[in-house]
């Protein structure tokens, strides 16, 4: 629980302290999913604190595209309100203080949840829900009500919208709980550990048939609506023949007529009763050792050592643990790595990816101060949380990054074999490694880039690089590798990653290409706010294949806005804006996105923004016209700015950054964010210290511009001095070299 001064061996986690389950008693009604083919991949995103909004929109636009298996959502069921609290107003934890089992929370109403199930279940994604049923709102709150307007009562244990009574829960020396203030004071003591009370939340007496059967009504519930597993929250703290007795009186899945997943929440340490072990007959375990470790070696560069994950001392075997870099509760007390840590922590979700251990949770959060862990997540006056914006910085979205994706579509393709061989330390901090003859990764926990021979596993061709090439399996998106011999030549950037499989590789890509819109009408005009949609197309001239087309596009946005590319041909949506391809901002100011556009064919293409609304702005400039030939190719704009009228500046800076540090550039005019650091141009740092970006500007066009350094908060320097200028000419491209100052 947070802010926790108890021992930590059990109860690390500030979810274990602050959970709560779901509605009983209520009519369970059925959905119609059992004939949506779900994704066949073993990988979770989970999504912490999204509202149900904004996890259908992940699901529909990034995760089941991506081959994502599942998304965990946070609690969904009403929890208190605070307008008050030690950690300011409606704190985070709110969710894990359940006051009734409805679902009218602070992520959405019960039709919200419904819809982002049937959405997420559309787009091949499975959900599970983070499950509070150990206890309901702490007997210490003062307030009397939820988010739906539920009333209890937490001094006098009742929840009438359950119903729960005082009867209900365990209580001080009452034959369970043999602790005079009823609280856990010994954590080496199991019976107090799972029948009193956690950080004074109100403890249900699982072992009476009359709760089972409430807690198995909530979760049924959901499952009725589509629900295909949990993550059990406190599992811990309540005995493993409750959990079991509560699972055995779950329905099957709709979707796939399954017993339901359980991901269960039991802090390594303990003996007896509350042992890890001990809870493996129930479920899978949430893999805290496993996420200790990792953090380990990736800090220390001692990625050599990884090759021996077997011996370490795992909570449970492979097939039982739900593995991790981090959750909510573990990157607030630091005890595994963060976003804050930049590329190590990227590094470390790429190999829990690529390893054969467990099954992944990625996580995705929101931006915390470390001075601040109990603040809420982005929420609107009453606590009701936002939209997720990929774009701002407010959230965490990694999950939708180009590397990410890719390395999920790389997990997916080398599944089948469960065994690593050719496992190479080039350095202690260089590795590689491969599965079988599906698929070989590389990774550099350095800060210079590593060329060496590797033995990979696979046939000989020509393979593409999943973390600069993302999720696609058609065509060659990624870096090539040339495997020859069963051996290739990798250059694996500093503190970056290189992976390639069968699922990926130059000439597998489609043999048809998408219908071509020919009946394409007019063109949007030279109106930024113009809304109808474009004509004169040009529609492809062959449809024997395919090729991967990158867009890259500098659009600065705000809160709630999304940039999207549409253009001629079907596989762009044919000039509709419904159907126009979303980007990812991971990257932002630069929004990013992969298509599998018609080979060897000429169509045209635009850029716009849609706000939370639907509202649609096109760019001013005229159509982008272009023709593709048979390799995959790359766009870079910048929206607003015509092609014929743009150049490409290469801009490259030598800069030495501490860990969680980047580099960013920003300028006078648009194209480089108008001297807001907020839409600062982030560089890529491959080639440490020299930082580079090509950025799309005007031609003939004077500017200003100057380098700055974001740290893992958002603070911002400025370099030094005077700032710098440039003038373009007509030419194509142009580079600049600076240092900083």
């Amino acid at each position: 629980m947070r802010k926790r001064t108890r021992n930590l061996v059990l109860t690390s986690v500030t979810s274990v302290a602050l959970a709560a389950a779901g509605l009983a008693g209520v009519s369970l009604a059925t959905t119609a999913n059992a004939a949506v083919a779900l994704n066949n991949s073993d990988v979770t995103a989970n999504l912490w604190e999204w509202n149900f909004d904004s996890v259908a929109a992940a699901c529909t636009n990034q995760l089941g595209p991506a081959g994502y298996g599942a998304v965990q959502v946070a609690p969904p069921q009403e929890s208190v309100t605070l307008a008050s609290s030690s950690d300011g107003t409606h704190p985070w934890w709110e969710v894990y203080q359940p006051v009734s089992y409805n679902i009218s929370g602070r992520l959405g109403s019960q039709a919200k949840f419904t819809s982002m199930v049937t959405a997420c279940h559309n787009a091949g994604v499975r959900v599970y829900v983070d499950a509070v049923i150990n206890h309901m709102a702490g007997s210490n709150n003062t307030v009397t009500t939820g988010y739906g307007g539920s009333t209890f009562s937490a001094t006098g244990y009742s929840y009438p919208a359950v119903p729960y009574s005082y009867s209900d829960f365990h209580h001080p020396n009452d034959g369970y709980c043999s602790d005079d203030d009823g609280v856990i004071d010994d954590y080496g003591n199991s019976a107090e550990v799972q029948n009193c009370e956690l950080v004074s939340l109100a403890d249900l007496k699982s072992q009476d048939s009359t709760v089972r059967t409430k807690i198995a009504g909530y979760l049924n519930k959901l499952i009725d609506w589509g629900v295909d597993g949990f993550r059990v929250d406190a599992a811990k703290h309540m005995a493993a023949a409750d959990l079991s007795a509560i699972k055995s009186q779950l329905h099957s899945t709709t979707a796939e007529g399954k017993t339901p997943y359980f991901a269960q929440e039991v802090i390594p340490g303990g003996s007896g009763d509350t042992a890890p072990s001990a809870y493996t007959g129930v479920g899978d375990l949430l893999g805290f050792s496993y996420a200790y470790g990792l953090k380990t070696q990736f800090a220390n560069g001692t990625l050599s050592n990884l090759s021996g994950i077997p011996s370490w001392s795992l909570d449970a075997s492979s097939a039982l643990t739900a593995a991790m870099v981090t959750n909510h509760d573990l990157e607030r007390n630091g005890s595994t790595l963060r976003y804050q840590d930049g590329s190590t922590y990227t590094l470390a979700n790429y190999f829990l990816l690529a390893y054969p251990y467990g099954k992944p949770f990625l996580y995705d959060g929101f931006a915390f101060s470390t001075s601040a862990t109990g603040a809420s997540p982005p929420a609107d006056s009453n606590g009701y949380v936002t939209d997720t914006s990929c774009s701002n910085g407010a959230w965490q979205c990694s999950t939708q990054s180009t590397g990410i994706k890719g390395m999920v579509g790389w997990r997916n393709a080398t599944q089948s074999v469960t065994t690593v061989s050719n496992w190479t330390n080039t350095a202690s901090n260089v590795i590689g490694f491969s599965r079988g003859s599906l698929g070989w990764f590389g990774v550099n926990r350095s800060g210079s880039a590593s060329t060496a021979t590797y033995t990979t596993g696979l046939a000989n061709g020509t393979y593409c690089d999943r973390i600069t090439g993302g999720a696609t399996t058609s065509g060659c998106a990624g870096t090539s590798i040339t495997v020859s011999g069963g051996t290739a030549s990798v250059t694996i950037p500093a503190n970056g990653a290189v992976a390639i499989d069968v699922s990926a590789k130059s000439g597998a890509g489609s043999t048809t290409s998408p219908t071509a819109s020919a009946s394409a009408t007019s063109s949007p005009s030279a109106s930024a706010s113009a809304t109808t949609s474009p004509s004169a197309s040009v529609t492809p001239t062959s449809t024997t294949g395919t090729v991967q087309a990158t867009f890259n596009v500098y659009a600065s946005t705000t809160s709630g806005t999304g940039v999207y590319v549409v253009g001629s041909n079907a596989a762009l949506g044919g000039w509709d804006t419904s159907k126009a391809v979303a980007l990812s901002a991971t990257g932002y100011p630069i929004w990013t996105g992969t298509v599998a556009v018609p080979s060897s064919s000429g169509f045209e293409y635009k850029y716009i923004k849609k706000d939370s609304s639907g509202n649609v702005t096109w760019e001013s400039n005229a159509n982008r016209a272009v023709t593709t030939g048979t390799s995959a190719v790359t766009f870079n704009n910048s929206f607003g700015v015509a092609n014929a009228s743009a150049t490409a500046v290469t801009f490259n800076e030598t800069a030495t950054t501490a860990t969680g540090t980047n580099v960013y550039l920003v300028g006078s005019i648009a194209a480089l964010g108008g001297w807001n650091t907020a839409d600062a141009i982030p560089l890529s740092s491959a080639g440490y210290p020299a930082w580079s970006k090509a950025v799309v500007v005007p031609q003939s066009t004077a500017f200003e511009y100057k380098y700055l350094k974001k740290d893992a908060s958002g603070n911002v320097t400025w370099e030094s001095g005077s700032n710098r200028s440039y003038t373009t000419g007509t030419a194509t491209s142009y580079t600049i070299s600076d240092t900083w100052k």
